[in-house]
């Protein structure tokens, strides 16, 4: 036992509670997908283990490169931001116009030969976040100036959630979102952030209108405030999936929506975990979501430097935000948005980056244990790669 005890102890650092929740989310995702794509398989002439098996794989593929990416010193995701949003623009332009189209949008590139679909909106929320930590951080002493804080950060966030929103309205609109958190934990006064809010506004119109989704987001918010309208198809049994749950659920694998309910696996994931485990199980997964917020602010608070608690706060902000988004959709507190459930929402390459988000802030609460400044030395400039003052 002490062997193993000590092997955890070398491989597996930062914050161990943290590790403890992603690793549970990880065994609920695999349980809940195997139950709720049956029918799936069934359509696609699949055995019935075929999703299980795959889902399962790249669980640990994602746990892998959460593993890797914790192990990377924090600071030097600084400069890697730079090259991936670097990377994301083109990537981003050439999904919106030569990407593989499903339901209606170009969000995804397929990668030749391993024949697995990904969307660049993942890597580009990653880099943006992982970026605008490191331009806040490195001009703390002039957050106010308009030349050198706010002309950067709306540039690169303009660019980003404009495209973006091309084609996914939804994350464009969340990535924004958790920027803006950003921007006043970062200490950006209130007035420059509503000039942010009000360029928001124009880019994102424009996006929307010249983009793919616009019909679409205005149909979503029209079924949602209009009442005499019919509630959606998959919404309705999302309804009928919560309300038979009931307390403490029907039992595992025992839900009928998830043979009726599109995308049971995906964006409706909650409402299938009601209905099986019950409203005790819902809040079970609410509270694992908290924790994990809890967890992620916890290292901020205990962050030496600006840079590693604005990165903590972004990817724990960006992961926790799109989970109560998902959530509430499934209980109809907002319009449809088709966001998946992060951690437990049946995915492909999202699983990695998941792994990487989840790695980075591993990476801030291992590093603040293990990686402190000399005495005399300034923090958030010790061996930081260094990143040109606009980038």
């Amino acid at each position: 036992m002490e062997p193993i005890t000590n092997w955890l102890r070398q491989n597996l650092k930062g914050d161990p509670i943290l590790w403890g929740i992603v690793l549970l989310f990880s065994f609920i995702s695999i349980a809940v997908v195997y139950s709720s794509t049956g029918t799936l398989a069934y359509k696609k002439g699949n055995y019935n283990e075929y999703y299980l098996l795959k889902h399962t794989g790249l669980i640990f593929v994602g746990l892998f490169f959460m593993w890797l990416a914790h192990r990377i010193d924090y600071r030097y995701y600084s400069r890697l931001s730079l090259y991936a949003l670097l990377a994301s623009v083109p990537l981003l332009i050439f999904t919106f116009v030569m990407g593989s189209n499903i339901n209606e949008a170009s969000r995804w590139l397929t990668i030749p030969v391993i024949n697995q679909t990904f969307q660049p909106s993942d890597l580009a929320k990653l880099a943006l976040i992982s970026h605008l930590a490191s331009m806040l951080s490195r001009r703390q002493q002039h957050v106010g100036d308009f030349k050198t804080t706010l002309l950067p950060v709306m540039l690169w966030v303009g660019v980003i959630c404009g495209l973006i929103i091309l084609s996914n309205a939804s994350t464009a609109l969340l990535l924004f979102a958790t920027c803006l958190l950003l921007m006043f934990i970062g200490r950006v006064p209130l007035k420059q952030m509503a000039v942010m809010v009000a360029i928001g506004v124009l880019v994102g119109g424009v996006g929307l209108v010249a983009g793919q989704r616009y019909k679409t987001v205005i149909s979503r918010i029209e079924n949602f405030t209009d009442p005499t309208k019919p509630v959606p198809f998959q919404l309705e049994h999302a309804y009928i999936a919560e309300a038979t749950g009931g307390i403490f659920g029907k039992g595992p694998g025992k839900s009928t929506e998830r043979n009726i309910m599109p995308h049971p696996y995906s964006d409706f994931i909650y409402a299938i975990i009601i209905e099986e485990y019950g409203l005790f199980g819902g809040v079970i997964v609410l509270f694992l979501y908290l924790a994990f917020l809890y967890r992620g602010l916890k290292t901020v608070m205990n962050s030496y430097g600006a840079f590693g608690g604005l990165l903590s706060a972004g990817l724990s902000f960006s992961l926790v935000l799109q989970a109560m988004v998902n959530m509430g959709v499934a209980v109809g507190l907002g319009p449809i948005t088709g966001l998946p459930l992060p951690l437990l929402s049946m995915g492909g390459t999202s699983l990695i980056f998941t792994g990487i988000s989840i790695g980075i802030i591993l990476s801030v609460s291992r590093g603040e244990r293990e990686i402190r400044p000399m005495v005399g030395e300034p923090e958030d400039t010790i061996r930081i790669p260094r990143v040109s003052q606009y980038a």
